[in-house]
């Protein structure tokens, strides 16, 4: 695999970026899909925002200055993508924030990409009755598997706090989902 110092390197390359850029593209495209479907629930959704933040990317690699890992800063591209494609469509519906949880869980049933079992849509269903925010966070540590420290860069946010409202969710969960 390719060290992320040549890649980053390569990139700011003007004679090479656009091939560097084809390498990062086939690198991360999966796991930032992923990390923005869990925020954005749709396919059609999650391609838009991810096909946005790799124009952010692509754009802004020059003034990337390595504060953090180049993973960290994608996901934070695509995390704030994937809230402003949220507030785009909130400012654009009247729907109550029920009918919105009532909507995604509809949508994921529905979703050809949907393959979880029961567990998993009891799982869905928890994570939608918390707010944006604690389901996020366990979201981006528990199926991202992001460090504490990663999740704070990316959403601007004191990692003990993200401690404090990850394991609170944890325990939500567990309580519920014996239920």
């Amino acid at each position: 695999m390719i060290q992320e110092a040549n890649l980053i390197k390569e990139l700011k390359e003007p004679f090479i970026k656009e091939k560097a850029f084809s390498t990062l593209v086939d690198l991360y495209q999966e796991r930032l899909y992923w990390h923005i479907r869990k925020i954005v629930i749709t396919h059609e959704d999650a391609n838009d925002v991810l096909q946005n933040t790799f124009i952010r990317i692509f754009k802004g690699i020059n003034a990337f200055k390595a504060e953090s890992s180049l993973h960290t800063w994608m996901h934070k591209i695509a995390y704030n993508e994937s809230l402003r494609l949220l507030q785009k469509n909130k400012r654009n519906t009247s729907e109550s924030i029920d009918e919105i949880s009532s909507n995604y869980l509809e949508s994921l049933t529905q979703d050809t990409y949907f393959d979880g079992d029961e567990i998993q849509l009891k799982l869905q269903t928890i994570l939608s009755e918390l707010s944006n925010k604690q389901g996020r966070v366990f979201q981006m540590k528990y199926f991202d598997n992001l460090s504490f420290k990663q999740i704070a860069e990316i959403t601007n946010t004191n990692e003990n706090t993200l401690k404090s409202s990850y394991y609170s969710v944890v325990k939500i969960i567990e309580k519920k989902i014996r239920i």
